[in-house]
């Protein structure tokens, strides 16, 4: 049997982290075994439905290297792939069931269907449709339609009896016929089918073998094995795919920060690191190896070895991931991606001069060190273009020291740094050792200071580069800057 998954959104919001891991394992999995990868847009929900969403799903998809062998944009055999464009067959189908008897049309309003709610819910009963219309004549079915009473049509679900299915990871899941949602209905009075019907349809229409998706899935399972059965087809092999959590061990949401694959891609996050990261989420090769490249990935991936249990999305270790990944990059390569951010952040101009560009070059080598993001270069790099007028007395001053102490240190530090300049990086590191030990304190009061006063801020590149990159003219102008600061604190009690 040849492998054919599909990728299935409803472009009604931008692709998030769970989507997306349904899109890779889906995408992995066809790769695996020679299979083909549909996308398939469904697009029923016209009320919430954006042609941004439409757009950020090619964009993200494009952006993380997923390439569809059927679907939007390119064809295939069994298209169209947007489902407002296949509506025909909706209808011919829905029809049919009709005619076979196994579903009916259902002419109740939707005041009558609110106030059944109302009294479900005051009564504490179970949500759902009565049945109403259910036994309706032909006769009363046809005088309805010629009154020109608007109609939806219903699919029987069977009141008795359990409907099963089997499932990869969950094995034989079974559902009592009774509690499915109650005829639900597969074609809305303005032709617009729901994603029950719509679904079913094409997943037969375009051969899907296997179907990949969220466990929140799992309800609707046995309705689309019942609509199966009553087109007298074979439903494809179900793999209910484990939720994504928060650490909290709830489902991810936007409390737990960003979701949205465009939000991490804006922060800096590369889609090497979000593919490998989010492919681990709830799936693993063996208890060691963590890095896979997508092509690796393309190989290596497989069902079984999916877990049960629910995946735990850590931002943290996204963002350890990414880091990784960038410290991968060559050197041009990661000059070329940071220069958006600086231009966005008004670090350098836009287009760059080539003294600007000269510096970024200069220092990268620096800053990739200290990268977990791509973003970090503008608050990392600022220091290198532009001046530093005013300090924070109170990051200047290491802990455990004063500032007395501290203008201490920096006076040291301003009667050697022509030194420093010149100095290999262990000579260098010598004479701040020198100065620790002279003035009898740690070493890291001798930096942190040092650090603050060079580049504004307590988290920078490694100092002795850092100071390398602005030179000494600058080094000595900013310590001296940094000490006029300290004593107006010191006359100023």
């Amino acid at each position: 049997m040849e492998v054919r998954v599909r990728y299935a959104p409803s472009p009604t919001g931008l692709q998030h982290i769970g989507g997306i891991r349904t899109a890779l394992f889906n995408y992995f999995f066809a790769r695996s075994k020679g299979g083909k990868f549909i996308l398939r847009v469904e697009d029923t929900d016209r009320e919430r439905y954006t042609e941004e969403a439409l757009q950020d799903l090619y964009t993200t998809l494009d952006w993380l290297g997923v390439k569809w062998d059927e679907g939007p944009e390119i064809g295939g055999p069994y298209g169209p792939y947007i489902q407002s464009e296949r509506f025909d067959l909706y209808r011919e189908y829905a029809d049919k069931l009709l005619e076979d008897g196994k579903a009916y049309r259902c002419f109740c309003t939707s005041e009558r269907l609110e106030k059944l709610r109302e009294e479900q819910k005051k009564g504490k009963k179970s949500l759902g449709y009565d049945r109403h219309c259910r036994n309706l004549t032909q006769e009363e079915v046809n005088a309805k339609i010629s009154a020109g009473i608007p109609s939806v049509i219903r699919f029987k679900v069977p009141f008795e009896g359990k409907t099963s299915f089997e499932d990869v990871l969950l094995g034989k899941v079974t559902r009592k016929n009774k509690d499915i949602s109650p005829d639900p209905v597969l074609l809305k009075s303005d032709g617009f089918p729901t994603y029950h019907l719509a679904n079913v349809v094409d997943d037969h229409f375009m051969k899907i073998s296997h179907i990949l998706r969220a466990q929140e899935w799992i309800p609707s399972g046995a309705l689309h094995v019942l609509l199966y059965e009553a087109f007298g087809w074979s439903p494809p092999v179900y793999c209910h795919l484990p939720m994504v959590m928060g650490k909290d061990g709830q489902k991810l949401s936007k409390r737990h920060g960003s979701t949205s694959v465009v939000e991490f891609r804006e922060k800096g996050y590369l889609p090497e690191a979000i593919i490998n990261y989010v492919s681990m989420v709830g799936w693993s090769y063996d208890d060691k190896r963590e890095f896979f490249s997508r092509e690796e990935l393309e190989k290596l991936f497989s069902l079984e070895k999916i877990n049960k249990a629910p995946g735990v999305f850590d931002y943290k270790k996204l963002e350890w991931f990414n880091g990784q990944y960038i410290r991968k990059k060559s050197m041009p390569e990661l000059t070329g991606l940071v220069l958006p951010y600086l231009k966005k952040e008004g670090i350098i101009s836009d287009p760059v001069t080539d003294k600007e560009m000269e510096i970024v070059e200069a220092m990268m080598p620096l800053m990739a060190e200290r990268l977990h993001l791509l973003s970090d270069i503008s608050k990392l790099s600022a220091f290198l273009f532009k001046d530093i007028t005013d300090y924070d007395a109170a990051a200047l001053v290491p802990k455990k020291m004063n500032t007395e102490g501290t203008i201490r240190v920096l006076e040291e530090i301003l009667s050697v740094i022509g030194n420093v300049v010149n100095a290999g990086e262990e000579e260098a590191e010598t004479i701040f050792r020198g100065i620790a030990e002279k003035l009898e304190v740690k070493l890291g009061s001798v930096l942190m200071p040092l650090r603050v006063a060079v580049t504004g801020s307590t988290v920078s590149p490694p100092i002795i580069g850092s100071i390398r990159l602005i030179g000494e003219e600058k080094t000595v102008e900013r310590i001296k800057i940094a000490l006029e600061k300290l004593k107006r604190e010191v006359e100023n009690g």
